[in-house]
């Protein structure tokens, strides 16, 4: 049974969410990197293919949308992605330096002295877009829109620990740096306050915002988050990196049954 989901709370999910990541990103980088972050993107992988396969796409089709049609859109949306990604727009890079990945010294100065404030405007963008699928998800169901939005703080943790440190490397004070990501998070709250107006408007194109946003998970799973995962060969890392995934996915499947979202 669906609920009924006010605007100020939709909102609240999104700033909070968004604002829960920045925190936790900020104290993220002052730790040892490599070992904080690797459980963290195994983790947010299984969430992230969970929510997508278990909540989103189910949800779409139990709101009247022909398979055909679902699988069409799911790919015309990772397409899109993918060409967002190339001029990018939608990007979720996880690399930095000293995270055991070779890349030459000074990777993060060249790359944010090249565009740091493209990561800004990247971030902006990506978390305008977490801000639909939030509002999306909510206007569904209640519960479906708190998987979702967890979904998206377990994602962003080591996303924005990532770009806050290519911006503290880039010579950029930590307060600056701090205040730059804090900016792009407001996009959050104004994808969800755009999207829950016009997705309540149009009740008929819900099942595609579904769509899309399972289809983001799914892109960010397999092109970024699985590859830099595979770059790990120790056959204990390999172990551990399943058991989170593995994590992740029970995760959200238990919050299924505990929030009786269906």
């Amino acid at each position: 049974m669906h609920t009924t989901t006010e605007l100020p709370f939709v909102l609240l999910a999104a700033a909070l969410g968004t604002l829960f990541a920045l925190l936790a990103a900020a104290w993220l980088s002052f730790k040892s990197i490599s070992k904080a972050l690797e459980p963290m993107v195994s983790l947010s992988t299984g969430v992230l293919l969970g929510t997508a396969l278990l909540h989103l796409l189910p949800e779409a089709l139990d709101r009247g949308m022909n398979h055909h049609a679902l699988f069409s859109w799911l790919l015309a949306a990772l397409l899109l992605f993918f060409v967002l990604e190339k001029f990018a727009l939608f990007r979720h890079d996880h690399h930095h330096e000293h995270d055991g990945h070779d890349h030459h010294h000074g990777f993060d100065q060249h790359a944010a002295g090249k565009g740091g404030m493209l990561i800004v405007i990247g971030d902006s963008i990506h978390n305008f877009a977490d801000g639909l699928l939030i509002a999306s998800a909510f206007l569904v169901d209640a519960h479906l829109g708190l998987v979702t939005t967890l979904s998206i703080v377990l994602h962003e943790i080591p996303q924005q620990t990532g770009d806050f440190l290519v911006l503290l490397n880039a010579g950029i004070k930590r307060a600056k740096a701090f205040q730059l990501m804090a900016i792009a998070g407001c996009s959050a709250v104004l994808g969800a306050l755009l999207g829950y107006t016009a997705f309540s408007q149009m009740q008929s194109i819900l099942p595609i915002a579904l769509v899309f946003a399972s289809a983001s998970f799914l892109y960010v799973a397999v092109a970024d988050l699985i590859p830099h995962m595979q770059q790990k060969l120790k056959v204990s890392e390999g172990i551990s990196q399943v058991g989170f995934i593995a994590a992740g996915v029970f995760m959200v499947a238990y919050l299924s049954t505990l929030l009786h979202t269906h």
